[in-house]
């Protein structure tokens, strides 16, 4: 018999949280929508590290893009009408954004300008898009996630091939979220929010998927969201509702289980630090980010224009 030995539960530290000077104490249609009209002063996700070891992160309901040092300082890099979501680079200065109200958008992370990159499909409005991830030639992965749910299993993902066209890949997922792929960029793992689960996507040869299946199932009041993978192949797993992180093997299997000690919106993560295995994790309610050490470093990440793996 198998016996399949307990995770180790660790909980996270608390690096920084989001100083009192930008905080916004009030509502906002954002939260009337998602948050039951609470008043929520912040809601953080879609950390990414610049080449400088400086930390990226948005607030949704305020239309705000964050830059934190290495010491934990914040700057305000952009404030404008919009729902920022997930952020990835584009090139070494660029930030591409999924934005819910605008679609993909591009931020200039120097001087603070925004531009549309792809508000519609066939002049349509996407439903509300949320995370993205490059590969290796240069493909964006994005999901458009909008309302969908258990009730109305239409969320979507696409792919972005680095020559303009666009693919949209599943049509019928309900509530997609964060998406990451494997080392060899055969796999890429998708959050299923209202699932309470994540889907394992092949990446066939020809441009297609094939063979969708269920790869982890959770439990609790809201499923998984961000995710991330390390250099071993292992998932980790953003889990709000629970306010855990799960470090899984590649069967699924949970190695380690990370702890919020701030709130249970443990939303998002990206791997940092000198050797890409500190967890920066983002802690929505509370305004915090939250970190813990890695048994292994982050996968590079990529980006469009760039002769290899960003950081």
């Amino acid at each position: 018999m198998f016996l399949i030995h307990p995770p180790a539960v660790v909980d996270f530290d608390v690096w920084s949280p989001m100083p009192d000077t930008y905080r916004k104490p009030a509502r906002s249609a954002w939260a009337d929508a998602n948050r039951g009209g609470a008043i929520t002063d912040s809601f953080l996700e879609g950390p990414v590290f610049d080449d400088a070891g400086n930390l990226y992160v948005t607030d949704i309901p305020w239309g705000r893009v964050f830059r934190v040092d290495p010491a934990g300082a914040w700057t305000l890099v952009a404030e404008y009408d919009g729902e920022p979501n997930g952020m990835k680079f584009l090139d070494a200065s660029h930030l591409l954004i999924t934005d819910y109200k605008n679609g993909l958008i591009l931020l200039d992370v120097g001087t603070g300008a925004v531009t549309p990159y792809l508000e519609r499909r066939n002049s349509e409005r996407f439903r509300g898009v949320n995370d993205l991830v490059f590969d290796r030639d240069g493909n964006l992965y994005f999901t458009d996630q909008g309302q969908s749910g258990l009730h109305d299993p239409n969320g979507r993902l696409y792919r972005l091939r680095a020559n303009g066209q666009l693919d949209l890949l599943l049509d019928n997922v309900p509530s997609p979220n964060g998406v990451a792929l494997s080392p060899d960029g055969r796999v890429l793992y998708l959050a299923v929010t209202r699932g309470n689960c994540v889907w394992r996507v092949p990446l066939m040869a020809d441009g297609s998927v094939s063979k969708v299946s269920q790869f982890f199932t959770s439990y609790g009041p809201s499923g998984p969201d961000g995710l991330a993978v390390d250099a071993e192949g292992n998932l980790l797993v953003c889990n709000p509702g629970l306010g855990y992180v799960w470090l899984l093997n590649p069967r699924a299997e949970p190695i380690t289980i990370w702890r919020s000690p701030k709130g249970m919106s443990t939303t998002n993560i990206a791997f940092g630090g000198p050797d890409r295995r500190t967890v920066f994790c983002t802690e929505s309610v509370s305004g915090s980010i939250l970190t813990a050490h890695a048994p292994q470093p982050g996968v590079p990440l990529y980006r469009l224009q760039t002769a290899g793996p960003g950081r």
